[in-house]
């Protein structure tokens, strides 16, 4: 028999239903019947969402210990206690906490360092000389200058005993250290003819980067400066370094040690035996003073840069993580041009490069006594150039500038020597 129809309808599924007044819907078969919404399985019978399985009961949606719908619901309960989307979520919450914290303690890192590199006395260059047309495009070419002062003075006041010039090629990462002979006789930007290193003296690094523009047709445009204890930190915190000693090398080597340890304050072992061995930091920098072996000052400018070579090769093994604490520590004895952002960047990079060669320049030269002192002079000045920018640059058919051909001139005026 049909039972009693409300007078509200409406539509469930596609079908016409009707509610009556017990609040069920429709015929015998359809949304009012037994198995239907109303029904004993119903949306309100013993199985359905509002009985004993239902949203709200021992074993419903939100109320039930096994699943969002009884034993065979809507989600499948025990199978997700164990391993299913829950598990997978918790593991997606601890991966993204992990990833947070890596990138919190790079940003640390970056800041700290950046902190302290902060602190490096800068030294902005204002008048910076390059000779008409020329551009080393590709290239980044960077002053390296390591001065003898014993009060600290990295600005000016002191002599520059040691001129480098780190030409990068951009593109490959390969770095290509050039030694520049302090002693050398050259235009010193003033109109006075004198020795190279005496520029730092007068002017510090502007003046001397511009003597290297002018004479060497460059386009440098920062530096680095560096004291003695820059090197003995440096050594020290990389955990020594593997020099091979001559004898004759040894008994100079010691006798430095002992003017260096009364400048710097730092101990010293003097060298026992000739040969390939780790030296500390102090004996490092007594090994780059060494200037009366056979050789002279040329292999003096040889030996830094075999130091300099071997601290940028364990630094680089070590990664830009251990630059931080050597930052921290040498940053009293650096000045710069360079930024910040700029020594992060090449610090982050040293993976990437690769000191290819090194030289010393002039690549034809002779002493002479003559009215500036002791100095080397360049056998023509304007070929020694060209052969520099094709040791520095692969340029086989570069033309010095006029600029150079005519300071060329005038050093053979002076010297007689061609």
């Amino acid at each position: 028999m049909a039972k009693k129809r409300d007078q509200r309808r409406g539509n469930v599924g596609g079908q016409e239903y009707y509610e009556d007044p017990q609040g069920r819907y429709g015929d015998p078969q359809g949304y009012d019947d037994r198995q239907g919404y109303g029904g004993p399985q119903g949306y309100d019978g013993p199985q359905g969402y509002g009985g004993p399985q239902e949203y709200d009961g021992p074993q419903g949606y939100y109320d039930d210990r096994r699943d969002y719908g009884g034993p065979q619901g809507y989600y499948d309960g025990p199978r997700d206690d164990r391993g299913g989307k829950k598990r997978k979520k918790k593991k997606h919450r601890k991966l993204i906490f992990v990833l947070e914290l890596l990138v919190l303690l790079i940003l640390g890192i970056g800041l700290f360092a950046a902190t302290q590199l902060s602190k490096i006395d800068r030294v902005k260059l204002k008048d910076i000389l390059v000779n008409t047309g020329i551009s080393a495009s590709g290239y980044r070419n960077i002053a390296l200058f390591g001065v003898d002062s014993r009060e600290g003075r990295l600005e000016n006041g002191t002599n520059s005993d040691t001129i480098m010039i780190a030409s990068i090629n951009e593109k490959t990462g390969d770095v290509k250290l050039v030694s520049v002979y302090r002693d050398t006789y050259l235009d010193n930007t003033n109109g006075e003819y004198r020795k190279a290193t005496e520029c730092f003296a007068g002017g510090g690094a502007e003046r001397s980067v511009n003597m290297l523009n002018k004479n060497l047709d460059l386009d440098i445009e920062d530096f680095m400066t560096v004291d003695f204890n820059a090197i003995i930190e440096a050594v020290d915190l990389l955990g020594g370094i593997e020099i091979d000693i001559t004898e004759e090398e040894m008994k100079w080597l010691n006798g430095y040690l002992v003017e260096t340890s009364q400048v710097t304050g730092v101990d010293y072992t003097e060298i026992d035996h000739a040969g390939t061995q780790q030296v500390t930091g102090i004996q490092a920098m007594a090994y780059c003073r060494i200037r009366y072996t056979t050789g002279w000052d040329f292999k003096r400018t040889e030996r830094q840069r075999i130091v300099l070579g071997k601290i940028f090769e364990k630094a680089r093994e070590k990664g830009p993580a251990a630059l931080i604490p050597m930052v921290t520590t040498m940053m009293d004895y650096v000045s710069t041009s360079l930024s910040t952002t700029e020594l992060i960047a090449l610090a982050s990079r040293i993976g990437d490069y690769n000191i290819l060669e090194t030289t010393g320049f002039p690549f034809n030269q002779t002493p002479a006594n003559i009215s500036a002192g002791d100095c080397v002079v360049p056998v023509n000045l304007a070929d020694n150039v060209r052969q520099l920018h094709e040791y520095l640059f692969d340029d086989e058919n570069y033309t010095p500038s006029q600029t150079v051909q005519e300071i060329s001139s005038k050093i053979i005026s002076d010297t007689g020597i061609q």
